[in-house]
């Protein structure tokens, strides 16, 4: 059974009438299959489709990137990489299963894939906690990014999540500081690291995971600091302004690359990603490959600054400071004070050697 956001009505309507005309054997009596009257209805619901699509705002591709049909993480991991082997536990605490984690193959080439994984179902989404990861999936991510930073083998990241798990337990293990070594980890690997938001991008849950020399966005993915209900409760006491929340939160993809926080906006069929995973495959697939790719001439200390700069330049361009050159902009002024300090720090021993000799000649010339 297919499932329609509210904007889709239409849609509904038109593919109930389809799939009646197509089965005709579930009317009364037998009837001949009207094709010429199916493709009409066809290109009808493809221009429908093509014109939503086309315009959604803000608020509408959030619910397209929630959408429960949606192809998860762990369907990108099954169709794309092959000899995928799972990894479990943080050696600390425990396993937390709204992470995926292992080494696999991505053809031919090895590499690390994490991803954060909503199920499919009720049951599986009560299973993975609905995507939010907890202080010992963010610990086995890291422990697993150290083992392949060892190895040199390049990290691929799916991420989906409304963010991480915010109950009790969860703080009291260390969840800001689970997030923060994250990021921090992210930042240290010496390897091509890849991430791709594939559905919801939510908060420190997402940037986590997502702190990459790469990050790729699904066109209908979002990515954002807080979710559009939870910045309307926050900024106007009411969780029903969602759109105008949506807007002034730049999440969409085409926003997040024109403020060039993303690096590549990956196309989805019309209709959304869920219309036709083969194509979503096949675009995912191409981008992986890419982007692997740029990184083959690079060593590891090419790869930790592309990164570096690549975080460091975001805000530059629109932000305060209009140069882009990283070097300049980020250098440290010094004054004639502090470079005095700095050579006297580096010659002390030096100096005070020689003060010493100068007052023991003059103690010995008064003699």
């Amino acid at each position: 059974m297919k499932n329609y956001l509210n904007f889709e009505s239409e849609i509904k309507n038109l593919e109930v009438e389809l799939d009646k005309l197509k089965d005709p054997y579930n009317q009364e009596g037998l009837s001949e299959v009207d094709t010429k009257k199916i493709s009409n209805l066809q290109n009808e619901i493809e221009s429908k489709l093509q014109n939503i699509y086309s315009n959604l705002d803000p608020w509408q591709t959030a619910l397209v990137a929630r959408h429960e049909d949606r192809p998860k993480a762990k369907y990108f991991i099954d169709n794309l990489f092959n000899d995928f082997i799972s990894l479990s536990g943080d050696r600390f605490y425990g396993e937390d299963k709204s992470v995926i984690c292992g080494f696999a193959k991505f053809e031919n080439k090895s590499v690390l894939v994490i991803g954060q994984e909503k199920g499919d179902n009720l049951e599986t989404r009560i299973e993975r906690n609905f995507g939010m990861m907890r202080p010992e999936g963010y610990r086995k991510s890291i422990r697993l990014m150290k083992l392949a930073n060892k190895f040199k083998i390049p990290v691929i990241s799916f991420i989906d999540t409304p963010g991480a798990y915010p109950g009790v337990g969860a703080e009291e293990r260390g969840q800001a500081e689970a997030i923060a070594k994250s990021i921090e980890c992210c930042m240290e690997l010496t390897v091509p690291t890849i991430s791709i938001i594939i559905g919801e991008g939510g908060s420190g849950g997402a940037i986590a995971l997502a702190s990459s020399n790469k990050v790729l966005m699904l066109e209908n993915a979002i990515y954002s600091v807080i979710s559009p209900e939870g910045c309307a409760t926050i900024l106007w006491r009411d969780p029903k302004k969602t759109l105008e929340a949506s807007k002034a939160m730049k999440l969409s993809s085409k926003d997040l690359y024109d403020l060039k926080i993303i690096d590549e906006i990956i196309s989805e069929p019309i209709g959304g990603a869920h219309r036709d995973k083969d194509i979503i495959l096949d675009n995912v697939r191409d981008s992986i490959r890419k982007n692997l790719d740029f990184f083959i001439s690079m060593d590891g200390e090419d790869v930790l600054l592309q990164r570096k700069n690549k975080f460091l330049s975001i805000g530059r361009n629109k932000g305060f400071a209009s140069t882009a050159k990283i070097s300049d902009n980020l250098s440290m002024k010094t004054t004639f004070i502090d470079k005095y300090m700095n050579w006297f720090a580096s010659y002390k021993k030096y100096i005070l050697i020689f003060l010493i000799a100068i007052i023991l000649g003059i103690f010995l010339y008064f003699l």
